[in-house]
């Protein structure tokens, strides 16, 4: 599929990161960190003494104040903060987050028959607050940092549907997948046109870019892939091409098929650290920019350690345009705030610069 041409705007000119997203020249490296703002941070654990994870989702002001939080970091990218399974509770299935367990749906899907009795989804009604908290957002930056929105992809939505919750094999997944073809399909479309209204919801609302997560679509093989979820990904990209934002594809674990993630769509690839990322950009070619891919274990490590292997990546990178630094998947908790800020520091110094 040949990649549109993303509309030019002055936020372009003057921010690297959506410079980057499109391929051009940057001064610095563009830096943003996948959950930079959660557990990791004091202010945050704070709000979290008083008020639930969902609560804080669902009070624009709050999550307001959570999406702004590391604006002190120094990071060229702001992401909204939400989480990717909220779209599963106006289609009937019950959210919520336990304790030492994680999301927890209460009406998991395990036939056919649940498939089919998913309830339609109205965007701007059923995940109204999201959108407003993407509004509140830009009142307060003021298109200085740009805002990333962001939405899960079918398959991973599908495996918290299916599993009801967290899991490691994907074991009823899978089985559903091969079992009830033609209800898995029919869970795959919709869960795709939930997620292109969403996404094309939130850009309205004021989301310069958009990340598409399928943290956990590395379960699955190669064919499996392209025969299962492909299809639905690239209905995803391709119906968000008209509103020439960047679409950012994040997937995990997804090293053996990187060419399919290509195919199925986003200007701006992320790869985790299974890969080097300079044979991660050489496979995928020149014509997309590339997001990645420190591991997020190393913002644990000594600073010396932490600093070489940082430098490692950009060496990697080569100068060239098209690169965005993050890491391979989400902040850990244990994080010191301290370590994110030196990465920034490290990436904004630069070394082929």
């Amino acid at each position: 599929m040949i990649q549109p041409t993303l509309h030019s705007t002055t936020q372009s000119m003057t921010s690297p990161f959506l410079a980057a997203c499109r391929r051009e020249r940057t001064e610095v490296t563009p830096v943003w960190f996948m959950r930079q703002a959660g557990r990791y941070m004091p202010e945050y654990r704070a709000l979290r003494e008083r008020y639930s994870l969902l609560e804080m989702i669902r009070t624009p002001e709050l999550a307001t104040q959570v999406t702004l939080m590391p604006r002190r970091l120094g990071v060229d990218a702001l992401i909204l903060f939400a989480d990717i399974l909220l779209p599963l509770e106006p289609l009937g299935l019950g959210l919520e987050f336990v304790p030492g367990r994680g999301p927890v749906l209460q009406h998991p899907i395990r036939t056919p028959q649940d498939v089919r009795r998913l309830r339609p989804v109205t965007v701007e009604e059923d995940l109204g607050f999201v959108l407003e908290t993407v509004r509140l957002v830009q009142s307060e930056v003021g298109g200085q940092v740009p805002l990333i929105g962001f939405a899960g992809a079918p398959f991973t939505l599908a495996s918290y549907m299916i599993e009801g919750g967290s899991s490691r094999h994907y074991l009823r997944t899978k089985r559903f997948m091969y079992e009830h073809r033609d209800a898995w399909h029919t869970l795959m479309a919709t869960l795709a046109h939930v997620t292109l209204d969403y996404l094309r919801a939130q850009v309205r609302a004021g989301a310069q870019a958009v990340q598409l997560f399928d943290s956990w679509v590395g379960a699955l093989s190669p064919h499996d892939y392209r025969l299962y979820v492909l299809p639905y990904t690239r209905l995803i990209m391709e119906g968000l091409a008209d509103l020439g934002v960047p679409r950012i594809h994040f997937a995990t674990g997804t090293a053996g098929m990187l060419p399919l993630l290509k195919q199925a769509g986003g200007d701006v690839i992320s790869v985790d650290w299974r890969i080097d990322l300079d044979r991660a950009w050489d496979t995928l070619g020149p014509d997309v920019a590339i997001q990645g891919n420190l591991d997020p274990v190393l913002l644990l490590a000594p600073r010396d350690v932490l600093a070489n292997e940082v430098r490692y990546i950009l060496q990697q990178a080569q100068g060239r345009a098209g690169h965005i630094f993050n890491l391979g998947h989400g902040v850990l908790p244990e994080t010191d705030v301290g370590s994110v800020e030196f990465v920034v520091e490290i990436v904004h110094r630069g070394i082929m610069r």
